[in-house]
């Protein structure tokens, strides 16, 4: 098959390609820089996309990078990042005379609203709680497809992730060196929930949307099973005890606001609890459904 990724040559997109590769299937990657097997987003609003079988969107500026103070010009950053390479693509797809089968939009379980108590699926409403999950709507908004003659059996599917988990790439890594000092603990209270994925998952997850027959578009979450009832609590005990080192020094959660600012210490100091049912109703089956198995295997050398 035939996969054109928007945001390809990031954490997530690297692993997909990689994943895709093995599988025998071809990949072009939307870059803002051009290269081998790759096409510019200049070069897609300009001319479309080529024919091919599913088109990904994976673009998108990190919200959480710490070297970046929140400022009114970061949040036009981290929102025109998803919503116009969204709008890119949903544009080209239904200009194109060989539109894909599926077009996947990679968003964030950041739709749901936070809550300690309230469980999330798919079906749960959204989108109107805080920034973040105001940016997930107007960034899936942005991602329907016109109805037009030559799309009429492209089908959307949104993929809601939860905190990505990996070796190279994501949250983790920048996770890992307080407690090889012995200095982890965990954020705030430590009792919000913490919706996460494992990077190879996500990726069986995208590469079975990719190759299904007939998956009949929606929303799938790409959260593990068990983040229905993890908590950042359990994330760093899991952590802990993968690495052998103690988790005793929390973060204090003024720290947190102080250093991300309100919107984005929300997203590490609040949760929600979210059920992947759609995505296991699927018949996708996860090799590391639980933190234990995700931890041990992501911090082994």
């Amino acid at each position: 098959m035939r996969v054109i990724i928007g945001g390809g040559s990031g954490f997530i997109g690297q692993s997909l390609s990689q994943l895709l590769y093995r599988r025998g299937h071809k990949v072009t990657v939307v870059s803002r820089h051009p290269g081998e097997s790759r096409i510019t987003w200049d070069e897609v609003s300009k001319r479309g996309i080529p024919a091919c079988d599913a088109v990904v969107n994976l673009a998108g500026e990190n919200v959480l990078n710490p070297f970046k103070r929140w400022t009114p010009q970061f949040k036009d950053e981290v929102t025109s990042s998803r919503i116009e390479t969204s709008r890119i693509l949903a544009l080209a797809i239904s200009q194109s005379e060989s539109p894909p089968r599926s077009w996947i939009l990679v968003t964030g379980v950041g739709y749901y609203p936070p809550s300690r108590k309230q469980e999330y699926s798919e079906e749960s409403p959204g989108g109107d709680a805080d920034f973040l999950s105001r940016l997930v709507k107007d960034w899936e908004a942005a991602g329907q497809l016109p109805i037009t003659d030559h799309n009429p059996k492209t089908q959307l599917v949104r993929i809601r992730t939860g905190v990505v988990l990996g070796r190279t790439g994501g949250a983790l890594p920048s996770m890992l060196w307080p407690f090889r000092l012995f200095l982890g603990g965990p954020v705030g209270s430590g009792q919000q929930p913490f919706p996460w994925v494992h990077i190879e998952d996500l990726c069986r997850l995208l590469c079975q949307t990719i190759e299904q027959e007939g998956s009949g578009g929606g929303i799938l979450n790409a959260v593990s099973p068990s983040s229905i009832s993890d908590t950042n609590s359990d994330f760093t005990q899991a952590l802990s005890k993968a690495l052998s080192r103690p988790a005793v020094v929390p973060a204090p959660a003024f720290a947190i606001r102080a250093l991300l600012g309100t919107d984005r210490a929300v997203m590490l100091l609040e949760g929600q609890r979210v059920s992947p049912k759609r995505t296991l109703q699927s018949g996708f089956t996860f090799l590391y459904p639980d933190l234990a198995s995700a931890l041990v295997d992501l911090v082994k050398t």
